[in-house]
This record gives structure tokens, C-alpha cells and sequence, in this order.
């Protein structure tokens, strides 16, 4: 057995043949484990190299474990299988039916075939890129969860447009003999369930098999997993059901209690000491992971054990040396906190690729990010950091006033003629450029129409006067776009208050702004800077390789680690997220914020906010949590 392994990791190292689930909290080895168990296997229980499944969530995650393994094993692997679901899923179809990387669907070509599928609809969609992401996400979710269309209920739309638009995009991928993942997964069940002479032959091939990351398999990942485990059951299992956080994805965290209840005879194990984070930090975090229900208990403690440091509770500050909990009166000032922080650590000798700020959600980003360009401080955004001003609810808000500083393109006038509703037909313009008094000739019959031409030409004489701030103000209430914005949301059957907060932080921008000349040459600034920032990342996976601070979500977060973790904006309604109403959403939120505390190794900062966009919010539920409040 390998030395200067702890009790409980030598226990699942060492455990041979049925089925075994090793409960990994944070920090506590399991990369290790798992590679160890491989090398026990083979040197010390003779197993053939080639038996052996390891599958993982990644193809970064696969490449690490096969370098680590190889580092263990003098270089080599052996024939030891290592892939993603998806990866040896396909191996397994291509054997099958003779597929090639030509049948799997490109992005392009997916979103193509929705796109006109989308069109085919009555449904009144602003923003298209959003609404086909929403879409591709509810497609793969049915697959990957099994169920049955018709038993499916669409938040997205009408439960009728969206089964009509599932059946016309799996029609179409049938017509080009193409396969999207979710279908790798689903056709590898099919085959494996119907067909039970390929299932055994690939049975006989992996008679061990090893799961990292269990807590996020779906339903059809783990079918399939249970088909290819027959009959020895040898399924050794790594996973936290406490970082379950891909709930969107079809990931269900009591998949771990499942796997038990459907192989009572497995042994167990939990990986308890978290060799990553400071105790501080492993204790708060352990408060906060306690008030889910839903879970497997476990006591998770601290190998950096440290003392306790004086805490100040006055001013609902909490204060350790690896722990700092602090309210802002405003998002400014957090901003600017976050940059002295990283400033200051910078100095002391830690490299700015040990830093991290994770948010819920990548819009939270932009302000953050406009700070750190403003000081020359490098940074890394993992996921792609959305433009505010390419967002169409502040693209409609700057045509407003384009049209009001003279622009008459027809398309500029007749993205802003019905927001808010004036029901004025596209018919009413012919030529390539608007003139009013021509469009009050069509209407001159009508004198409601006539009345609502003439009021839509004081508005915008009105607001070719106004500043920035003024005029954003005057379009959102005197003109009446907020009420235009809170209609399409009931029509969508969306939350207005997340559209709203576009707007907020946009009036926000508008705030110091002297001349919409000046706005405009910082928004295509603004533009030409996050190009150098996607340039910048491209082909990065995880950490670059550049001395940059890590700007990313908590989803982004997950298996890294780093010296210092920012949390900022720990407030109700962000996090835990404004959309999650049910309980299985407020644990998976929770989840997430546990994921997000135990990714600092000494030192993690969660901040939050008292009022944002002048409106005032409460501290996050999770905050309260810590200090013991609930």
C-alpha cells in the first residue's frame, strides 16, 4: 500500500472487487484516490490494465487523471481507459453503427436548424442568442433526464409550440444522419438495453469501472453505467453529493442514495479531512452546507487546523485572517475594496493567478471588469463576459436616442415604433428612410393614431435635449418603456425584475455620463476591450498560464483552487438566484455557494451589498448562515 495515505483513503484504495461509494468532500484527495486505486489494481491484484473504466465529467479532468496515473506508473498507462460520458459513449456506437466525428452535430449547424425552427413559431422573441440557449438547454434535459415528451412541462413556452419544436429539430437530425451528446447518451442506452449480446461484450471488456465526479451524472449516464457494471458490479464511485450544482444539466444529487439503494451490498467510505482550505473557512462552509436536508450527513474538518483570531461583530463585519465577511453601502465601493485586495495581496507576493472573484452569474462581471481595465490589472474572464450595451433592451434604449438625434434608417425607427405598443403596421413604411410627416399622411384618417404620432415626435424632440441619465430615465418611465418591458415578460411568462435590472444598470452607466458622444466613444472602447479579452482567453482551459486574476461564475469554479476567493454581491435575489423558488433549487443554490467558499485555500472575502442601483437589497440568506444567525 502507498505510504502517507490517511485511514480513509487507504480504505477505499484498497478496496478490490463489488461495488464501493467514496463520499469525497472538498479538498480531500480523491484525484488520488482514484489514481492509486488503478495502480493497486494492477500491481497488486493482477487486474489487467486494460479492464479498467475510468470515466470522468471532462476531457481536461480524463487528461489530468491519465498524467496523474502515469506519474504513478512509471510513464505508462498500460491500456487503462480513461474519457469522458460522451467519449466512450461514442466509442461505443461508433463500434456499433459505424459513426464518425462527421455524424456529430457542429454548433453552427445545431443553431442553424433551430434558428429556422424558431421562425417557423408565432412566438415574439427580442433576444434570439438567449432564447436558443434556453431552447438547446430544455432539449437536452428531457433527453438526459428520459422522460417522456408529453409528461414534460416547458418553462420556456406553451408546452405544445415546445414539443412541436423538440420533434421538428430530432426530425431534422434524422434527416442528416446526425447525432447531438444528449443523443450519444440516449442511443448508447438504447443499444445496450435492446441488445444484450454488444452489451456483454462490452461488459466483458470493462469489468472495473471507476466514476469521478459522481454527484454530476444524469439519469441516462447512470442507465447506462448500471448496464455496463453487469454482473460484477465492480462500480467504485468518487463523488460529493454536497457539490451537485448541475441541476440544469439533468445532474440530481440523491443519484448517491440511488446507487445505494440499488446495491445495498456497496461499502462505503467517507474522504472527511479537507487538505485545501483553512479551518475557518472548512467551518463556515460547513455551516452553511448543514441547513440542506437533501444530503448524505457528513463532518468534513480542516488538516491546516488554525486558532481562532479576534472577530468583529460590530458593523455586521466578521473578521478572521482567512475569513472576512463585509457589507457595502453600494456596488462601488465593493468594486473598489476587490481592486485594493488584490492590490495588497499582489504585493505581499501572491501571484494574481491565485486570485479569484466568483459570482452567481457572468453579468455580474461587467462592473468588476470595468474597474480592473480602469487600473490596468489583468484578468481572466473564464466564461464569456457579456457586453450591457449589446443587450437588446439597452440597444432599443439607444436607438431611442439615435432616432431623437435625427437618425431616420426605417430599420431604427421600427425597432423603437411599437416599445412601447403603438400599433403602428410595418406597412406604413415604404421608404428606406422615415419621414413623420409622411407617416402621419397614412394615418390621417385616423386620429388616435395621428394623436400618438405626434406625442412619439415630443418625445423625441424632448429627449434630443436631454443628457444621458435624464434621457435613459425619460424613456424608461415618461415614454413608457418599463411598462413595454413588464408586458413582454408576462407574455413570455419571464421575470420582469431580471429585464428590469438591465435598465437599472444601464441608468446606472448613464449616471456619469456628460454628453452621449462621450458614452458612445466608451461603449465602442468598452467593445474593442473585451475583444482583447476574448482573444486573450482563447484556448485557455481553467487557469492560463498568464499572471491574470480569475473572473468567474461559481459554475466556472468548480475543481479549481486558488490562495484568495472573492464573493461578492451575497445578497438575496443573487444569490441564492431571484429564480430559484423551490426547494431543490434553494439547496442547489446553497450547493453552489458551498462550492464557491471551498475553492480558497487561506484567504476568502464574502461581500455584500446594501443597496444596488439605488434599491435596497438583503444580505444573503447564506451570510447569515455563517455568522449562526439561522
Amino acid at each position: 500500500m502507498t505510504q502517507f495515505l490517511n485511514d480513509a483513503q487507504g480504505k477505499a484504495v484498497s478496496h478490490f472487487e463489488g461495488p464501493m461509494l467514496v463520499l469525497a468532500g472538498p479538498g480531500s484527495g480523491k484525484t488520488r484516490v482514484i489514481t492509486e486505486r488503478i495502480r493497486y489494481l494492477v500491481e497488486e491484484k493482477g487486474v489487467f490494465p486494460a479492464s479498467i473504466l475510468v470515466i470522468t465529467f471532462t476531457r481536461a479532468a480524463a487528461m489530468e487523471m491519465k498524467q496523474r496515473y502515469q506519474d504513478l506508473s512509471s510513464g505508462h498507462t498500460g491500456g487503462v481507459h480513461f474519457g469522458t460520458f460522451h467519449a466512450i459513449f461514442f466509442m461505443i456506437l461508433k463500434h456499433a453503427y459505424h459513426f464518425t466525428a462527421d455524424n456529430i452535430i457542429r454548433d453552427e449547424v445545431r443553431y442553424e436548424i433551430l434558428r429556422r425552427i424558431i421562425s417557423e413559431t408565432d412566438l415574439e422573441i427580442q433576444d434570439e442568442r438567449e432564447f436558443l440557449g434556453d431552447l438547446e438547454a430544455e432539449i437536452s434535459r428531457v433527453k438526459g433526464s428520459r422522460i417522456e415528451l408529453s409528461n414534460y412541462y416547458s418553462p420556456l413556452c406553451a408546452n405544445e409550440v415546445f414539443q412541436e419544436m423538440y420533434q421538428k429539430y430530432q426530425k431534422a437530425l434524422e434527416q442528416k444522419r446526425l447525432i447531438d451528446f444528449d443523443d450519444m447518451l440516449v442511443y448508447c442506452y438504447e443499444l445496450l438495453s435492446k441488445r444484450p449480446d454488444i452489451c456483454k461484450i462490452w461488459q466483458q471488456q470493462f469489468p472495473y469501472i471507476l466514476i469521478d465526479e459522481f454527484q454530476d451524472i444524469s439519469r441516462v449516464q447512470y442507465d447506462v453505467v448500471r448496464l455496463l457494471g453487469e454482473p460484477c458490479h465492480n462500480i467504485f464511485i468518487v463523488g460529493d453529493d454536497d457539490q451537485s450544482i448541475y441541476g440544469f444539466r439533468g445532474a440530481k444529487p440523491e443519484m448517491m442514495k440511488q446507487f445505494l439503494k440499488d446495491y445495498p451490498e456497496a461499502e462505503q467510505c467517507l474522504l472527511g479531512v479537507n487538505y485545501r482550505c483553512a479551518s475557518p473557512i472548512v467551518e463556515a462552509a460547513g455551516r452553511v452546507i448543514a441547513k440542506n436536508r437533501n444530503r448524505m450527513p457528513k463532518k468534513i474538518s480542516a488538516a491546516k487546523v488554525q486558532p481562532v483570531q479576534e472577530r468583529k461583530k460590530a458593523s455586521n463585519e466578521y473578521n478572521s485572517d482567512a475569513l472576512e465577511i463585509r457589507e457595502f453601502a453600494q456596488l462601488l465601493e465593493e468594486n473598489e475594496t476587490i481592486r485594493e485586495k488584490i492590490m495588497e495581496y499582489r504585493n505581499q507576493g501572491i501571484p494574481y493567478r491565485e486570485m479569484a472573484v466568483l459570482f452567481r452569474t457572468n453579468t455580474q462581471a461587467r462592473s468588476l471588469s470595468s474597474k480592473l481595465m480602469e487600473f490596468n490589472i489583468p484578468f481572466i474572464m473564464k466564461e464569456r463576459l457579456p457586453n450591457l450595451y449589446e443587450h437588446w433592451i439597452v440597444q432599443d434604449i439607444l436607438t431611442y436616442v439615435r432616432v431623437a438625434q435625427g437618425n431616420r434608417e426605417r430599420g431604427q425607427v421600427l425597432r423603437i415604433i411599437n416599445r412601447p405598443k403603438r400599433y403602428v403596421h410595418r406597412n406604413a413604411f415604404a421608404e428606406p428612410y422615415v419621414d413623420f410627416e409622411e407617416l402621419k399622411r397614412f394615418y390621417e384618417d385616423k386620429d388616435w393614431m395621428l394623436d400618438r404620432l405626434e406625442q412619439l415626435q415630443y418625445d423625441l424632440s424632448m429627449l434630443a435635449k436631454m443628457k444621458p441619465y435624464a434621457a435613459v430615465n425619460f424613456i424608461r418611465r415618461g415614454i413608457g418603456y418599463d411598462e413595454y418591458i413588464r408586458e413582454y415578460a408576462d407574455y413570455r411568462g419571464i421575470r420582469a425584475d431580471d429585464m428590469m435590472e438591465i435598465l437599472d444598470e444601464l441608468l446606472e452607466e448613464a449616471r456619469g455620463q456628460d454628453s452621449f458622444e462621450a458614452w458612445f466613444g466608451y461603449m465602442q472602447a468598452y467593445k474593442e476591450e473585451l475583444k482583447e479579452q476574448a482573444k486573450k482567453n482563447c484556448g485557455q482551459q481553467g487557469r492560463g498560464e498568464d499572471d491574470s486574476v480569475m473572473l468567474m461564475t461559481m459554475h466556472g469554479a468548480k475543481g479549481l483552487e486558488f490562495e484568495c476567493v472573492f464573493i461578492p454581491d451575497a445578497n438575496e435575489g443573487i444569490t441564492p438566484h431571484s429564480k430559484s423558488v423551490l426547494n431543490a433549487d434553494m439547496e442547489e443554490e446553497r450547493r453552489m455557494f458551498y462550492v464557491a467558499m471551498t475553492r480558497a485555500k487561506e484567504h476568502l472575502h464574502i461581500y455584500y451589498l446594501k443597496e444596488r442601483f439605488h434599491k435596497e437589497v438583503d444580505v444573503s440568506r447564506f451570510v447569515n448562515e455563517i455568522r449562526g444567525l439561522l
